[in-house]
């Protein structure tokens, strides 16, 4: 079933660079990290990219769509019993300004989740337009920020369906085990129909292979498959299994603050680099492009 989805990410370097300029320029950079798989990483991945970027200089907004609120949670945030959640937000009873939160990381900012979401799915049924209710809150904040990103519900219900009308990028956290591939042709689909009716400017820009152990053949087997599959969209960071990354969302911390020297910390750290090199790479491919246009230019004034 897979493969017969494949044509969304098998392409060439220069033709997945040429889809991005769209989406990567000097305005904010909205980012789901989705899989309906639960248990691959795309929390802990959500979290800790955030985390590295504002230790980076760039100011960071964290959307938690999950009712879990695993996010919110680890980031330190106090979710149980404030009422300050993003369910409040779209049921209209606080404004955001009420419920936007800040972190213990300079330039970190966080819209908590808490279980009271589990119940917006239904709760919203009839309203017009419920795909887009999350965007239609949050769009004037998300342009105070350099990054958004949104943590969403292991699932392709509505509340991802949300996260999808407000991102322009999705990152597929993706475990390096064997059930890795499962369902991602559903959520390939998914993003099809999104991108064709209700945000034509989305598109997936990364793959993270996550919990990577080389000690096993397997570990290896599977990175090469999804390395096959999605091609220039795996990132050349690998996040290894590391007990520190376990550890670190019950102390309410990232990972590059509660063990800075471990290989999660370093794994994260250079995954944001590569997340912030991709803009590089745009602004070199513009410029080559602005070259070919201006000889081009030159070459009719001379006919």
């Amino acid at each position: 079933m897979l493969d017969i989805y494949i044509l969304y990410v098998r392409i060439s370097p220069v033709i997945y660079l040429s889809h991005l300029i769209h989406i990567i320029k000097d305005s904010v950079r909205s980012i789901a990290f989705l899989n309906q798989k639960g248990g691959v990483g795309k929390t802990t991945s959500t979290a800790n990219v955030g985390a590295c970027l504002a230790s980076l200089g760039k100011k960071v907004l964290m959307i938690d769509l999950d009712p879990q609120s695993n996010m919110s949670m680890h980031l330190g945030v106090n979710v149980h019993g404030k009422d300050l959640s993003i369910y409040q937000l779209i049921c209209g009873k606080k404004k955001v300004t009420e419920i936007l939160t800040k972190t213990e990381i300079s330039g970190l900012d966080i819209i908590p989740s808490d279980i009271d979401l589990a119940s917006a799915e239904i709760e919203l049924v009839n309203t017009v337009g419920r795909e887009t209710i999350v965007k239609f809150y949050l769009d004037k904040l998300i342009n105070k920020y350099d990054y958004v990103l949104i943590d969403c519900p292991p699932s392709l219900g509505l509340l991802t369906l949300n996260a999808l009308t407000v991102a322009n990028e999705i990152f597929v956290p993706l475990q390096t085990e064997f059930f890795a591939l499962q369902g991602v042709s559903k959520l390939l689909q998914t993003f099809d129909v999104i991108k064709k009716r209700l945000n034509s400017s989305l598109e997936i820009t990364g793959i993270i292979p996550c919990m990577y152990d080389s000690r096993t053949k397997l570990g290896t087997a599977v990175l090469d498959k999804i390395k096959e599959y999605f091609e220039d969209k795996v990132f050349t960071t690998i996040i290894r299994k590391n007990i520190k990354l376990s550890e670190a969302p019950s102390h309410g911390m990232p990972i590059i603050t509660y063990a800075p020297d471990s290989n999660g910390a370093q794994d994260y750290m250079a995954l944001t680099k590569e997340v912030i090199a991709q803009e590089k790479k745009i602004l070199k491919l513009k410029g080559v492009k602005a070259k070919k246009q201006k000889t081009k230019i030159r070459a009719h004034a001379f006919h």
